[in-house]
């Protein structure tokens, strides 16, 4: 059995997770990068315009071979 003070560590460090995930996932947008997400085990995009795709933006075309 966990005792109070671990489990108020535990959601500490949970807390301070998503807040840096959060950050990262901006800036990714913010520099053009799209954050990459598993939703009903299929792969989604988001992209930094805010829409999703379930289309790899990285994967080259068969034009860009």
């Amino acid at each position: 059995m966990f005792k109070a003070e671990t489990y108020e560590r535990l959601l500490e460090i949970t807390r301070i997770m998503q807040r840096a995930v959060e950050k990262v996932q901006k800036k990714h947008l913010k520099n053009g990068i799209p954050n990459v997400y598993s939703k009903n085990g299929k792969t989604v995009w988001e992209l930094p315009d805010g829409s999703y795709t379930n289309i790899d933006p990285f994967k080259k075309t068969e034009k860009e071979n």
